[in-house]
């Protein structure tokens, strides 16, 4: 997944003054090409530049602002996680086949639907951005809540719901990252991340056995009023920003150049080329993986569900540790080392579990695999997502992150339907099995190469 080699740029990791006026993959290709400093080779686009700093950003009001508001978001949505399929079921009564295809058409159709938005995206403030697609989660909750109620709820209600959820979801992580980026010194960025990183796994944690029981106890629709408060909470937290922010940048002539600047700048960086096709990778063995894992410890090996339960909790808390860490052992060891490391370490693990025995031996050999997979991945993901930001400038990132979003949602079903045939034909076990082995295929794609992964930055 090389660029070709009349556009090639070798990333380092820089630390950028924060007087910079170039954003720091700008000032790396500004080393690294052999064009002048004004001028960029034929065919690309003009180089990223950061917005003029008139005043100290990442103030930390302003961040614990904006955490708060992703704090209260992430948990709301985490409580709610399983409302529509739930409503579904308990509301509509719908078939097996119907609940699968409400979270397939979540994925793809909302993938398709939000393309377009990351180039208009990028043209736009992102603050408004982001409100809005909280306030649109916010009208949409909720009307699944009044039409349960008035007795007017269908099952395509919820398949619209689901699709519009998950494009404004899309939409403001793609106008937030860009956002956070302003926000937050370069030396400071792992270590905000980390923290933002650290509330997303508390909320997964913790969110969806509260929303269990509040179901339990409330009925189906409970947990998406809290969701749609969180939306709104988080909304009025942003509201109250007024940091700089990426200043709007005017539209290319090329509406499908637009579209595909995303991707195109993704593969023309060695470095996120390879992370891109890593994280397709990981992110499709695991999705693939987790139904299967179901069928395996509650079904083949006969565990009571308790003890599943306890498997995801714990490993729930290793990525709240996982995430914690990151920004330390950066600063002991360098960006670098840490992704390489965290990119191995979560891609290990998953052959532990097809040879697991039905006893304590076999619970504990899944328990492990699991908390330590878990446990890399979150140490990985702050230091992923710091690497990304100093690779791409404010003029792409908002269509870096929603071309990352929409592979994530369209490539993931692929090893999904694949692991499913494979655990048909042959059981849970071998389909475990390969998907262990193509996970530490993986690992090649990793930013081996010192022009990929750039100079340590301890930040």
């Amino acid at each position: 997944m090389r660029s070709p080699a009349t556009n090639r740029r070798s990333w380092s990791w820089p630390t950028p003054k924060a007087t910079d006026s170039a954003s720091p993959a700008d000032a790396c290709w500004r080393r690294t090409t052999n064009s002048p400093p004004d001028q960029e080779p034929p065919g690309t686009e003009p180089p990223d530049q950061e917005p003029p700093r008139t005043k100290p950003l990442g103030t930390e009001r302003a961040l614990r602002r904006r955490w708060t508001a992703h704090a209260v978001s992430e948990t709301g949505s985490a409580v709610g996680y399983a409302a529509l399929p739930i409503v579904a079921v308990l509301v509509l009564g719908v078939p097996d086949f119907q609940v699968s295809l409400l979270t397939v058409l979540a994925g793809l159709v909302s993938a398709l639907l939000a393309l377009p938005l990351g180039p208009w995206i990028e043209h736009h403030r992102k603050l408004p951005v982001m409100i809005a697609a909280d306030l649109v989660r916010v009208v949409v909750v909720l009307s699944v809540a009044a039409a349960a109620w008035f007795g007017l709820l269908t099952y395509w209600q919820l398949c619209l719901v689901a699709v519009l959820q998950t494009v404004a979801r899309m939409a403001f992580d793609a106008a937030g990252v860009a956002q956070l980026r302003t926000l937050v010194p370069a030396d400071r960025r792992t270590a905000t991340n980390g923290r933002f990183e650290t509330a997303l796994w508390t909320a997964n944690t913790v969110g969806p056995p509260v929303g269990g029981l509040l179901i339990s106890w409330l009925g189906a629709t409970a947990t998406m009023l809290l969701d749609a408060v969180s939306y709104a909470i988080s909304a009025l937290l942003l509201r109250g920003l007024d940091e700089p922010e990426p200043p709007p940048r005017p539209a290319e002539r090329n509406r499908r150049r637009d579209l595909t600047a995303g991707w195109r700048h993704i593969l023309a960086h060695p470095g996120l080329a390879a992370l891109f096709g890593n994280s397709m990778i990981f992110g499709g063995c695991v999705l693939a993986a987790s139904p299967l894992l179901t069928v395996l410890v509650l079904r083949d090996l006969r565990f009571p569900a308790w003890q599943y339960g306890l498997i995801t909790g714990v490993a729930g808390l290793a990525g709240v540790a996982g995430s914690m860490l990151a920004a330390p052992l950066v600063q002991k060891w360098g960006g670098r080392r840490v992704l390489l490391l965290a990119g191995v370490g979560r891609n290990l693990w998953l052959g532990l579990v097809p040879p697991a025995p039905a006893s304590t031996t076999g619970l504990v050999l899944i328990a492990a695999a699991d908390f330590l997979l878990v446990f890399f991945a979150g140490v990985f993901g702050p230091v992923f997502a710091t690497y990304r930001m100093d690779a791409t400038g404010d003029a792409h990132l908002s269509r870096v992150v929603m071309a990352w979003s929409v592979s994530s949602r369209t490539v993931p079903p692929l090893f999904i339907a694949a692991a499913g045939v494979l655990a048909t034909m042959a059981g849970a076990r071998v389909a475990l099995a390969v998907l262990a082995v193509v996970l530490l295929g993986g690992i090649a794609l990793l930013p081996w190469r010192a022009e990929q992964g750039g100079v340590d930055r301890k930040s």
